[in-house]
């Protein structure tokens, strides 16, 4: 199983205090005590799903550590910082301290890299995003530091920002949920090639954040804009947890983007 033991932050610092996606406008504001309830509920579901989380304080001058995912990509006891956009760039040395304190081997990202966010493993595969907060020469880096076979995709416009708004592992390694109009022709014919089992998700579901979900292989947290998709979960035999993410979405993010999975088994 994997998604069973997860890092997250704290919604405490949260504001819109730029614009680095097309869904942030510092004109429009989330309501804070809403953006706590909201990730406490995350941090809950999974709890409830039985995953170990672990929990880092926010820094009050990064108003973007909730979106936890960004910060690195771990497996097998080596991690690769995130580099974020330089609006985000201190959280980099908060993330970086607390992975070393746990003993972690931290690995500097040579390229712009947008963690968790861009890479989503499947098994031995890393189904790896660039072109909007990546640089695709991380791919390679990847490739030699952690050992994945990397598979790259290349989503169509910036609503795509990061690759977890458009593609979601359920069942690790056999199952993926995608929204194929978020992703260039060559990028649909690799995941198609792959041989998995895939469900499609519309694209209005998925402008909605319904693939920015964590799930185990038995249960599934996502958001509460996206029924379809929950329903076909559910068809499935899945667990499914559907949670608001109305404020944590105007910062551009979801249940993916709060929590960096520590185990990759």
């Amino acid at each position: 199983m994997v998604n069973t033991h997860l890092l997250v932050s704290d919604a405490e610092h949260f504001r819109i205090d730029y614009e680095i996606n097309p869904y942030m406008s510092t004109a429009n504001q989330p309501d804070s005590g809403v953006a706590v309830a909201e990730h406490d509920a995350i941090v809950e579901a999974h709890r409830s799903a039985g995953r170990t989380v672990e929990r880092m304080s926010s820094a009050p001058g990064c108003p973007d550590m909730v979106f936890t995912a960004n910060a690195a990509l771990v497996r097998r006891g080596r991690a690769v910082l995130g580099r974020p956009p330089a609006a985000r760039a201190d959280e980099v040395e908060h993330y970086r301290r607390w992975l070393d304190r746990r003993g972690f081997e931290v690995i500097e990202a040579p390229y712009a890299f947008s963690g968790q966010g861009d890479a989503l493993p499947c098994g031995d595969i890393l189904l790896a995003g660039s072109g909007w907060r990546t640089d695709p020469r991380m791919h390679e880096f990847l490739r030699r530091s952690l050992g994945y076979d990397v598979v790259p995709l290349h989503t169509v416009d910036r609503r795509w920002y990061d690759l977890d708004l458009a593609v979601a592992v359920i069942g690790n390694p056999h199952t993926l949920a995608w929204c194929p109009e978020a992703l260039d022709r060559p990028s649909r014919d690799r995941i198609e090639n792959l041989g998995l089992d895939l469900i499609e998700v519309s694209r209005g579901e998925a402008e909605h954040f319904a693939l920015n979900l964590i799930s185990d292989g038995d249960t599934v947290t996502m958001t509460r804009s996206a029924p379809r998709l929950a329903a076909e979960l559910r068809s499935r035999g899945l667990h499914v947890v559907e949670l608001s993410t109305t404020e944590l979405a105007k910062g551009g993010g979801g249940v993916r983007c709060t929590a960096l999975t520590l185990d990759q088994r």
